[in-house]
């Protein structure tokens, strides 16, 4: 068998044969993503739900503008609409540009393969099932394959399983039986970190490992987005309520004209039957007017305004938003299923502990240098620190840096006489040197401590502290390196194996390394679980190492048990019944293969769970997708880009705690226009119904009552929508996906004050009644005017909604609110003082403005009192 193999191995395939297995198997080429047009992109945004109303609205409108010859209603919905929609357009579109990442793999990388018995190179796309490839360190494997042939072979295996660096063999007694792929086996996109090997190709393209996550990474989740479906809610209510008053009002209105008519005139001719029509059609029109009233057609352009300056503002902090509705998803998300490496650890190993003898720094320094195959990389400014090589070597290597010691140079002048390479059988690494130093022949042996120690003379006493030592650091699931040496006689053999297997080797002590965890996670993870949030990990690390991160970062406490924690065979084991029964305690699941992760974002979803995802690697795609956020890493592999919704340039877990309160605070700015923007609808609908019964003409006429609707709408989604975030949002639960976006507070406020409002405007019409007909115009005039004067104050107590800060607490809100009531002001008396007929409007005098202005301020001082009382009672 092992002389087939070699033979094999030998002459690879010939040219045929590579057409025979390219035209059956296919090329090496992962399929890449479809792109939607730019006229799926731009008509996806009008599935949102009030668009949709927003778009019947507009029809009605139309059919009303051709009638009276009147289009400024029309043009100012559409508008609105074309506004929305396009803002939205325009930013998602501009993010996919800047995403186009999946199609620069590198597929021209050149491969080294035998061929009709001759080694040659060529592009990685060629490579073919059957194809024998060399894999040297450093190189990434092109495709899925076997291994024919493995001499010392690693693999950082990160991308696929978080893995860093993984022992493959050929040995099947050597075979590690945890691992998350066979020992024998090596998988496309993972990279060789030490030593050399031969693989058979057995998959290519979309049929590898890779490409298989890839295809999910690319599948469209069905998820809707937390706020879609609270926004369809309200759509359908406004609709029901709006229609409904609509409903009644026409009937009321054409009830009475039609009795006032029919009572002193009889039907005899079409001119009576005209009559008739006339009034049934006014007040069908007043109806439709009604319907556009109740649809706040304000909210899809505060919504997308929010999303695009949140976008904006998370773009300056290294965090690219691809999908809009994701930054205010984050506010909703009660699970963030996070892998491990490069998201809550550095990606990079680096020593821990050095337990080595002080005294002999001279020999170590020479030793680590000396009896290495790694070199570290020339890094800029600001950049962290890497290398090439097995990563322990790296770490070695790091940390003679931070000592001041130039590794290269020692490595130059120390003559390599003789080397052996780490081996997973040896599991030590030997370099003898002719040593400029101590002039004179060293040995220096470095590899696992327990093998280190079997070679070297020490005491019982010796052997079990630090044998202890070595305990407290596996526990801490970290990597453990022996490092020794010994003087050569000059007439002694150089030959390395047989020098170490004599033994007497003085020991020179034992080094820890780790793959750290990021300076920020332990409090942001903390911040997240204060806010209510569950945090996972999900890596195909051993179980130890998971759990041992987990209680660095504080997510694994003392009480915690094994039903806290599962491994990704376990879990595929469980039926969806049992696994669902489990998701929520989870804490930490271990050696996860791509698919499990999917799995357990899937079930979580199905328990209610609004879920982000955080990863960086290929095998993080599937769950990135499929998620309801997916947070991919910067430094990250293009397919797991390519699957996410944001890209957290910075690689900071924090900045994922810092996007739930920006995803919250825009959440309460759409729950704030919503309280303002239906606090006015109530009012206006409310009046306009009540006028019917107190017997007067329409309180608020069509185009009065569409420009408060029009102007209040729009310059109330820019205020509303630019409030900056608050940190307070981060003491508060997350929300539930199937709440009614308008809670019980927020039916308070609105009925409450729409009640008062109401009751002031009641009176003032029963006034009016009373009052001769030359004063009614004047009369009206102020009505509209203190009605829109008693929504301008309410803005500013809109503002604050759901907390109880003053409006004037930040200048910057205090500021960015008192630009838009200019405007709102501003508009007002251009449209009292110049509206005329069209508006049913006259003019009035200073005096009038200015009591009218400071008598509606009540509004806003008696918000300030009620908020001022809540602070007090909280500080008691």
């Amino acid at each position: 068998m092992a002389q087939k193999k070699q033979e094999t191995a030998l002459t690879g395939l010939s040219d045929k044969e590579v057409l025979i297995s390219r035209e059956k198997y296919g090329n090496n080429l992962l399929t890449p993503p479809k792109r939607p047009s730019m006229w799926k992109l731009y008509l996806e945004k009008f599935r949102d739900p009030v668009i949709r109303i927003l778009l019947v609205a507009a029809f009605f409108s139309l059919v009303i503008a051709i009638i009276e010859n009147e289009y400024a209603e029309t043009i100012g919905i559409f508008f609105a609409i074309f506004l929305a929609t396009g803002i939205g357009f325009y930013f998602e579109y501009d993010a996919n540009k800047k995403f186009d990442l999946l199609n620069a793999v590198g597929e021209e990388t050149p491969v080294t393969v035998i061929r009709n018995g001759k080694v040659r190179e060529i592009p990685r796309k060629e490579i073919v099932v059957g194809d024998i490839v060399v894999l040297n360190t450093g190189e990434e494997i092109p495709a899925d394959g076997i291994l024919l042939e493995a001499i010392s072979l690693q693999v950082n295996e990160s991308n696929l399983t978080g893995e860093l660096m993984v022992n493959k063999t050929i040995h099947e007694e050597l075979f590690d039986e945890e691992a998350t792929y066979p020992s024998n086996e090596v998988m496309r996109g993972t990279t060789v970190v030490d030593g050399h090997g031969i693989m058979k190709v057995e998959r290519v393209g979309d049929s590898t490992e890779i490409g298989k996550v890839a295809r999910q990474a690319t599948e469209q989740s069905e998820e809707e987005t937390p706020l879609n479906i609270q926004l369809t809610k309200l759509a359908g209510f406004i609709g029901k309520i709006g229609f409904t008053i609509a409903t009644l009002t026409f009937i009321v209105f054409t009830a009475k004209d039609l009795y006032s008519y029919l009572s002193v005139n009889e039907i005899t001719d079409w001119h009576g039957w005209m009559a008739i029509a006339r009034i049934v059609l006014k007040y069908f029109m007043m109806a439709v007017t009604l319907i556009v009233v109740a649809v706040p057609e304000g909210l899809p352009m505060s919504v997308t305004l929010s999303l695009a300056l949140n976008m904006r503002r998370m773009l300056k902090t290294n965090n690219l938003v691809r999908k809009m509705h994701a930054c205010e998803t984050m506010g909703a998300i009660t699970v963030i299923c996070t892998d491990k490496t490069g998201t809550l650890t550095q990606n990079l190993m680096q020593v821990h502990e050095a337990k080595l003898d002080a005294t002999k720094a001279d020999l170590i320094a020479e030793g680590i240098s000396a009896n290495s195959t790694a070199f570290l990389e020339e890094t800029g400014e600001n950049k962290k620190p890497s290398g090439v090589g097995n990563p322990t070597e790296i770490a070695l290597l790091l940390w003679l840096n931070e000592q001041g010691k130039n590794y290269l140079e020692l490595r130059e002048n120390a003559k390599v006489i003789n080397q052996l390479t780490f081996s997973t059988e040896r599991k030590y690494m030997a370099t003898l040197v002719d040593s400029p130093i101590q002039q004179k022949k060293v040995l220096y042996i470095k590899g696992a401590p327990e093998i280190v120690m079997r070679k070297c003379n020490l005491s019982s006493e010796e052997q079990a502290h630090y044998n202890a030592d070595l305990l407290a650091y596996q526990n801490k699931a970290m990597r453990t390196l022996g490092l020794a040496y010994k003087f050569i006689p000059e007439d002694s053999g150089n030959d390395c194996a047989e020098l170490v297997n004599e033994g007497n080797m003085i020991f020179l002590g034992i080094v820890a390394i780790s793959d750290p965890i990021r300076p920020d996670v332990p409090e942001a993870v903390q911040k997240c679980q204060s806010a209510g949030i569950g945090v996972k990990i999900v890596t195909g690390d051993t179980p130890g190492t998971a759990t041992e991160i987990a209680r660095q970062i504080g997510l694994w406490k003392p009480e915690d048990t094994d039903r806290n924690r599962i491994t990704g065979v376990e879990f595929a084991a469980l039926s969806d019944e049992e696994a669902l029964d489990r998701v929520l305690d989870l804490k930490v699941m271990s050696r996860a293969r791509p698919m499990d992760k999917q799995r357990l974002v899937q079930l979580l979803q199905q328990k209610g769970a609004v879920v982000a995802v955080t990863g960086d690697g290929t095998n993080d795609a599937p769950a990135l997708n499929h998620a309801q956020v997916g947070l991919s890493m910067g430094t990250g592999t293009s397919v797991a880009k390519e699957a996410s919704d944001i890209t957290l340039l910075d690689d900071s877990f924090h900045s994922i705690a810092t996007a739930v309160m920006w995803g919250r605070s825009l959440y309460k700015n759409i729950q704030r226009f919503i309280v303002f923007q239906l606090t006015i609808n109530v009012v206006a609908l409310a009046s306009v119904l009540l006028g019917a019964f107190f017997g007067t003409e329409l309180p608020l006429t069509v185009t009065q009552m569409l420009w408060v609707n029009l102007i209040m709408d729009t310059f109330a989604a820019m205020a509303l929508a630019s409030i900056p975030p608050s940190a307070d949002v981060m003491n508060e639960k997350p929300r539930k996906t199937d709440d009614f976006i308008i809670t019980k507070a927020m039916r308070k406020n609105i009925l409450g004050v729409g009640f008062c409002f109401l009751a002031i405007l009641m009176t003032l019409i029963v006034i009016i009644k009373q009052m001769p007909a030359d004063l009614v115009g004047q009369a009206l005039t102020q009505f509209f005017t203190i009605f829109v004067m008693l929504q301008f104050w309410n803005l500013f107590n809109a503002s604050v909604f759901g907390t109880n800060h003053s409006v004037f607490k930040d200048s910057r809100h205090a500021l960015g609110m008192l630009s838009v009531a200019i405007i709102i002001l501003v508009g007002q008396i251009l449209i009292v003082e110049f509206g005329g007929k069209v508006f049913r409007t006259e003019p009035m005098n200073f005096m009038t403005w200015v009591y009218i202005i400071a008598g509606t301020s009540f509004v806003l001082w008696i918000g300030e009192i009620y908020r001022w009382i809540k602070r007090i009672q909280k500080k008691d």
